[in-house]
Parts: structure tokens; C-alpha cells; sequence
């Protein structure tokens, strides 16, 4: 049965790909961006579908989402500060684009009488735990601004969801790498390459280890929970079993690239970790999404390796 979505940031890298699964499946898409890190690129294959309508509208103006809202069945909210490691120098940018524009989705959704959110938030919240798996229920302690931001995005929905009946679901995306990416150390690593291939600057001490999921798997793990969680509330990690290090990751984009491991000099910054409240080691468990019959299509060496494919093509068209 088709439904009417609000995709808010969908001319994003995970937006777009949301929307061509939903169009694809015969549902209506409103796209709500206002293209701070979004890219017309990304929407250009929608433009001439029937079912797909794009807004250019600031997520923080209540009023304007409210009109918008009406009609929609399901928002799907993506859009925040898409740069973690920006808060060390803006601090306030993960309360300004992550924390008060959820609180305007939500506020417009009760508003319009919108029947779910669907909420990405992100492996953060649980902050530094080392090798813990870390499950749902697991101890919450982001050490982040961004972290933080997400976990006061969950406290939102899930008050809203007690005290209006609004249908909510939070999900905790382990590292998100695919095609149409624009940040994260995969694409950070073919850029520098790309300029540079004889040197690559690898940020800490390359050790850091974490889950890295393709973006199609989160696509399809949030919209099965979307038709078979029947919870009013409900948060759902989304992962894969296995972990790669950044030296790895490094490895895969030279081979990329095309360019011999023995040609290319690791510069080092130090540290255990790329930034002040990066979390170096992150294991998260997606078992509560498997037993409603979702499983990762990709390891995290194949979603890797297939996004550092898609990057480098598109930077080498660029």
C-alpha cells in the first residue's frame, strides 16, 4: 500500500537514496532541503516523476513545514549538522542543525496530524564504550555535541510519542558510507589521494575501528522496522557484524585509486583518535532489527569497498 512521505533533508546523500526506493515503490515523496549541504544533483533523476515534489524550505520554520505536513503520512528526518567533527571549533552547530530543527519537525508533525517519524540518529548516543557490543538498552553517554544532539532528538520523539500518540521510531546508524557521499573518511581519503598520491595524511593513529553500513542497508532497515515495529516509541540500532580500522580503510581506497601500496607514505597526526570526541572504537548490535527479518546486504568491507568505488568515479566526472 503506497503512503505519502516528507523527506526532510532528501537531497541529501542518505535522502536521495530514500527517495528512489519510495518512488520506486509507488509512493508520493516531498522533499523538504534547503540545500546547506544537499545538492540539486542528487534529485535530478526524481524531477520528472509524478509522484515526487521538492520544497526549498529551512527545517527550522515551524510554520512553513505545518503547511507542508498536511497530507503526509510518514516524515522521514535526516536533516542535521552533517560534519561531526565540525563542533570542535562551532559548538552550538549540533543544537542549531541537529537538536532544535528536530524539535520543529516533531512540533509540525503533531501539528498536521502526521502518523510516524522515522528519526536518524546515530551510534553517538552511547558515547566511548570500548569493545562493548552495545545493544539498544545499553548505557546512554555521548561524549559528543553531535551525540548529544541525537540523543535529545530521541528524548523529543519519544515524549512526543507519551503525551500526543505520535508514532516514533529513532535509529542509531552505525558509519553510513555509499554512493553520492560528501564527508566521512572514505571520501576524505580518495580526495586526498586524488591530489596527492604520493602522501596521505591519516588522522590519530589509523587504530580506530568501527562498523561501516551501506547506505541502501540502512534504507531497508528503516523501512522495515517502519512496517513491522508495532511499538508506539521504538529505537533500533542499525550495523554490521563486522568492523573495519581506518588503516584498512586507507589500504582499500589506495587500491581505489589504482595506485600501489608501496608508493603511497601514511602521514600520521597521533593520538587515538581522529578528533577530540571521536569515539574511537564503536561495536554496535543490530540483532533487535534482525528479528524482524532485516539483514545487511553488505559486510563492512564490501559497503567500503563499493562506496570508495562510487566516490572515486564521481570525484574523477567532478
Amino acid at each position: 500500500m503506497s503512503e505519502c512521505y516528507a523527506v526532510v533533508g532528501g537531497a541529501g546523500f542518505i535522502g536521495s537514496h530514500f527517495v528512489s526506493e519510495l518512488l520506486g515503490k509507488g509512493n508520493s515523496v516531498l522533499v523538504v532541503d534547503n540545500f546547506c549541504s544537499g545538492t540539486q544533483k542528487h534529485i535530478a533523476p526524481f524531477k520528472d516523476n509524478p509522484n515526487f515534489e521538492l520544497v526549498r524550505a529551512n527545517v527550522e520554520d515551524t510554520e512553513e513545514l505545518f503547511s507542508l505536513f498536511h497530507g503526509i503520512d510518514t516524515v522521514i528526518h535526516l536533516a542535521s549538522n552533517p560534519d561531526i567533527a565540525k563542533a570542535a571549533l562551532e559548538p552550538r552547530i549540533d543544537f542549531e542543525q541537529g537538536t532544535a530543527l528536530t524539535e520543529s519537525v516533531v512540533e509540525a508533525s503533531r501539528r498536521a496530524k502526521v502518523k510516524t517519524v522515522l528519526y536518524a540518529s546515530g551510534s553517538g548516543v552511547y558515547g566511548d564504550a570500548g569493545e562493548t557490543i552495545l545493544v539498544e538498552t545499553s548505557p546512554i553517554n555521548p561524549i559528543s555535541t553531535y551525540g548529544a544532539s541525537k540523543l535529545a532528538g530521541e528524548a523529543i520523539l519519544g515524549a512526543y510519542s507519551f503525551m500526543f500518540g505520535l508514532r516514533s521510531i529513532s535509529f542509531r546508524f552505525a558509519n553510513v558510507v555509499g554512493g553520492m557521499q560528501t564527508h566521512g573518511v572514505g571520501y576524505d581519503f580518495i580526495r586526498k589521494l586524488q591530489s596527492d598520491p604520493d602522501t596521505l595524511e591519516i588522522l590519530g593513529d589509523g587504530s580506530q575501528s568501527k562498523s561501516y553500513v551501506h547506505v541502501t542497508d540502512i534504507v531497508s532497515g528503516v523501512l522495515s522496522a517502519h512496517s513491522k515495529s508495532s511499538s508506539l516509541s521504538n529505537v533500533f540500532n542499525i550495523s554490521t557484524d563486522d568492523f573495519l580500522s581506518v588503516n584498512e580503510i586507507a589500504h582499500l581506497a589506495i587500491e581505489i585509486s589504482g595506485l600501489k601500496p608501496e608508493s603511497v607514505k601514511f602521514e600520521y597526526t597521533g593520538g587515538d583518535r581522529g578528533w577530540k570526541a571521536d569515539v574511537p572504537i564503536v561495536r554496535l548490535s543490530a540483532n533487535k532489527l534482525k528479528t524482524l527479518g532485516w539483514e545487511a546486504r553488505h559486510t563492512s568491507q564490501s559497503a567500503m569497498k563499493s562506496a570508495l568505488f562510487d566516490m572515486h568515479n564521481e570525484l574523477e566526472g567532478n
